[in-house]
């Protein structure tokens, strides 16, 4: 069904509709004066009439009365709940209707009133009823351009840094290029990595991943190569290192910037010779593997400072990716939360509060340094505080603590990985005003006359950028 198309389409083409349904005319004339101004409003006197106004046309909202002469209001509501693209239902009973209005929540409704009730309250019911609206109506606009190209695997992006991202690692999925990931910790590397593999014709073999970080500097030789039986003190069997596991596979190396220069070179080594060598063995074994890496760190500082080795990240650069911290993608973060609140939902057994619009507003303006895996604890935190049916925006200040923001150096280093200029460009230009906005508080005015440029200049290159001022700091 699709939204009302007005008869005076230059007026009225923009406003929400809310529909009455009552069966007296004395009420539906007064809900028509109260909200004519900030609304269109269409009335229905019957369940039979109010079905054959909906048979074309969606309103926003609903104003429903339970008690209607004929079939009950209950009954409306049955028939337009399941529906995705439903209005919402605020029912109206009669005082002392408690049960009623359980049920009615029950089969769907957004809220309920009873008689008799304060006009001021029912605006504000309306005007949240409205917000929903606009929210679920955004969302399906994101959920349409994922259907599309917004969608890796398990990773959603509508943004087009993250469509433009999840093209060009479809493409290297293809390819035996070894692929060095950089971005954020938080960012979603580890997701890229297993959906590149899942894209590849390697597919069908395995996928092994290592975090180089987490290797106790005496296991990372066995770890990675594996060993003989009485190699070490405790090797009672022989154990078949991760390269020998990834074979005709793909072996991702996590956290690659934190490995010591002997373990570099044995993986320099054998990404040259094709081969390795079990600690305590003496015979080379052939190993068929696509190397991804990942890092949050500034490989270009670590080899000018001598702890990262330049032919071993020339090897592993074969193609480099950029993932952009969440930040530099909020206009994402509404796809986000509505896969994390379904899954909440599934997990809690329970539907869940709903956001507010000054909710999702707050959620979006803040830096996230701990990126898509912060935002994702961050959402079960607040449906499971949530002590009402929304999640106001006080409760995000409350419940969300971002922290200090994430050191930058690995950020920038990013840019000087990419081979496409234009790309590069981009990606300092982010970091670089988006650090400048934090240093002057988000002061838009302040900031353009520190970096020398108009005002007008800096607003016209973060909406082409899509960098957002913090709220209430943009003069």
């Amino acid at each position: 069904m699709n939204h009302l198309v007005c008869d005076n389409e230059s007026a009225v083409s923009m406003r929400h509709t809310i529909f009455v349904v009552d069966d007296e005319p004395s009420v539906r004339y007064a809900l028509t004066r109260a909200f004519e101004l900030e609304y269109r409003v269409i009335e229905a006197a019957s369940v039979t009439e109010a079905r054959e106004r909906l048979s074309a046309s969606v309103p926003d909202v609903i104003l429903l009365d339970y008690n209607l002469a004929g079939e009950d209001g209950m009954s409306l509501l049955r028939d337009i709940a399941s529906d995705s693209n439903a209005p919402s239902v605020i029912m109206i009973t009669a005082h002392g209707s408690e049960r009623l209005a359980v049920e009615a929540m029950k089969a769907g409704a957004y809220d309920y009133l009873a008689k008799p009730y304060e006009l001021d309250e029912l605006r504000l019911v309306v005007s949240r009823a409205v917000e929903r609206q606009e929210l679920r109506r955004e969302i399906h606009g994101l959920r349409e351009r994922l259907a599309g190209e917004g969608q890796f695997g398990p990773m959603l992006g509508a943004s087009k840094v993250m469509r433009e991202l999840f093209k060009t690692a479809e493409r290297m999925a293809q390819t035996d290029l070894p692929v060095m990931l950089l971005g954020e910790s938080g960012t979603g590397k580890d997701l890229l990595s297993q959906q590149i593999h899942a894209c590849s014709p390697r597919a069908k073999h395995r996928f092994v991943a290592v975090n180089c970080a987490a290797l106790p500097e005496t296991l990372v030789e066995s770890e990675l190569f594996g060993a003989e039986r009485g190699a070490y003190t405790g090797a009672v069997t022989t154990r078949t290192g991760k390269f020998e596991a990834a074979d005709r596979g793909t072996l991702f190396l996590d956290e690659i910037g934190d490995m010591d220069l002997a373990t570099q070179a044995k993986i320099l080594r054998a990404c040259e010779s094709g081969t390795v060598e079990r600690l305590g063995g003496s015979n080379a074994i052939k190993v068929d593997v696509r190397l991804i890496s990942a890092t949050n760190k500034a490989l270009q500082t670590e080899i000018q400072n001598g702890l990262f080795r330049q032919d071993l990240y020339f090897r592993l650069a074969g193609a480099t990716l950029y993932v952009p911290a969440l930040r530099e993608r909020a206009e994402d973060i509404p796809l986000l939360l509505e896969r994390f609140w379904s899954n909440l939902q599934q997990k809690y057994n329970r539907t869940g509060p709903e956001l507010t619009r000054e909710a999702l507003t707050r959620l979006m303006e803040m830096p996230w340094p701990g990126n898509v895996r912060q935002l994702r604890n961050s959402a079960e935190k607040l449906f499971v505080l949530a002590r009402a049916g929304t999640v106001t925006a006080d409760d995000v200040a409350g419940a969300v603590d971002i922290g200090p923001r994430p050191a930058s150096t690995g950020h920038l280093d990013a840019p000087l990985a990419l081979a496409d200029f234009r790309e590069a460009k981009r990606l300092f230009e982010i970091e670089y005003i988006t650090r400048k906005l934090s240093e002057n508080a988000g002061n838009v005015t302040r900031t353009a006359q520190k970096i020398g440029l108009q005002r007008q200049s800096l607003q016209e290159k973060m909406r082409e950028l899509g960098i957002r001022a913090a709220r209430g700091n943009s003069v």
